[in-house]
């Protein structure tokens, strides 16, 4: 075994660094980076051996052997992942993931991030050229779009340095949001400072400053100890939290990791993939108007270490819809995302339906009927049968992950006829691909 797993870390190493068309850049990744990666291997091929148990959930979320991808596997802009695009995609919005085998049933299970439904900001860069500055963002310091590898998806690279920021154009935020990102790195090795961070800052200054009331989180990409994350906040200027808690992420920041950031008023979480580091009840001041999303790195080394970002994803909502289907019998989410064209739950939906097993093993005379919706792109046909298999797909996930009796529950596709948005509009049809839970 340990022979097959040093084979298959020197492939997967040559293997990119060929690809890569960045392949200067790339060679300058370390030791540390190539002993992070074994690690990586090692534990996945461990997962490998419990992947029967996991058959069940594969076949509800469509992940395994066929469905792995490598970072140069991202679909262009112009493709259905893209939520800009008008397919009844429904699909995440989550940037290249490294050679990520089957993850296990309970990975996905515990995750309990509730992504937004009213999307408010997002930019894959899309629509902008490589080389230039994004045109839905401000900075004070310059940069431009890169793609990295064989890969057409567009990063944003990060200057790093002292009062360096990079501001998207996000509108007034409310009072419950989430935020989500794709951070990628390359030239981290074993000298990659302890102070190398991406701090992600939401602040009530619109400019280039801090701000007198703030709240932010730091991911550490130290690669020669773990870190931990650090959270910290400013009300009216003094500070009240600052704390780091332990964590290691130094594979995982190799890996084209993805974030997801909950506001719920003062509460304030975050995740990197599907595990939950931060959870501080009040960490944003009340009554605090933090406008603001900034990004700022620093302790990089220039011109050889790099941190770049995209896929950025800030949407209101994010609530807790245990107590909305309890308090009004039924709740209606456009969380629970779908592979394009298909019934395939991405994982990052199983925060919500994580919360409907909830009500239902805590209300246990509660039955519910689970209906599919769709947009009005394809035939009538096609989406009314696609929304029934989603709608299925849900049930199944109920019952199988979170052994739910399935006969409480009863599901329904109803297709494109019944939109709550305008189907001539991006937004509308992304209003209208939605999943409802209903007490009957």
């Amino acid at each position: 075994m340990k022979t097959s797993i040093k084979l298959a870390t020197t492939l997967l190493f040559v293997f990119g660094f060929c690809l890569s068309g960045n392949a200067q850049l790339l060679k300058k990744l370390g030791k540390r980076a190539e002993k992070a990666a074994e690690r990586t291997v090692e534990r996945r091929v461990e997962r490998e051996t419990t992947k029967k148990t996991d058959q069940a959930l594969d076949s509800i979320l469509g992940t395994g052997e066929k469905k792995k991808k490598t970072p140069n596997t991202q679909k262009t802009p112009s493709e259905d992942n893209n939520p800009s695009s008008t397919g009844n995609d429904n699909s995440s919005t989550s940037g290249p993931e490294g050679n990520t085998g089957p993850k296990t049933i309970q990975v996905y299970s515990k995750f309990d991030y509730v992504p937004g439904d009213k999307q408010l900001f997002f930019d894959d860069f899309g629509f902008d050229f490589v080389g230039d500055f994004p045109s839905k963002w401000n900075t004070n310091a310059g940069g431009e779009l890169v793609t990295l590898g064989d890969s057409p998806q567009k990063w944003l690279e990060l200057k790093s340095g002292y009062n360096i920021y990079y501001i998207p154009d996000v509108p007034q935020l409310p009072e419950e949001y989430t935020i989500e990102f794709d951070i990628a790195a390359v030239g981290l090795d074993r000298q990659t400072s302890s102070t190398a961070q991406l701090q992600v800052l939401l602040s009530n200054d619109e400019k280039f400053a801090a701000g007198s009331n703030f709240a932010f989180a730091e991911i550490p990409f130290c690669q020669y100890a773990a870190i931990g994350v650090t959270v910290e906040n400013r009300i009216n200027g003094k500070r009240e939290i600052r704390s780091t808690v332990k964590a290691d992420l130094r594979d995982e920041i190799l890996d084209y990791p993805h974030v997801s950031i909950a506001v719920n008023k003062l509460r304030y979480r975050l995740w990197v993939n599907e595990v939950k580091y931060l959870d501080v009840p009040r960490l944003v001041a009340p009554g605090a108007v933090l406008n603001t999303v900034k990004f700022h790195s620093n302790g990089f080394k220039d011109g050889k270490e790099k941190v770049f970002i995209s896929n950025l994803k800030v949407a209101e909502g994010g609530l807790d819809l245990r107590r909305t289907l309890i308090s009004q019998g039924k709740v209606s989410t456009n969380g629970i995302l779908f592979e394009s064209g298909s019934a395939n739950i991405q994982p990052q939906s199983m925060g919500i339906i994580r919360q409907i097993s909830q009500v239902l093993q805590q209300e246990t005379g509660m039955n519910l009927k689970i209906v599919g919706h769709t947009d009005s792109d394809g035939g009538d046909d096609t989406n009314l049968a696609l929304s029934q298999k989603r709608a299925e797909a849900v049930k199944n996930a109920l019952t199988s992950v979170y052994n739910i009796d399935g006969s409480r529950l009863v599901s329904e596709g109803k297709g494109e006829s019944e939109p709550v948005g305008d189907n001539t509009t991006v937004e509308g049809k992304a209003q209208n691909r939605r999943v409802e839970f209903i007490r009957i």
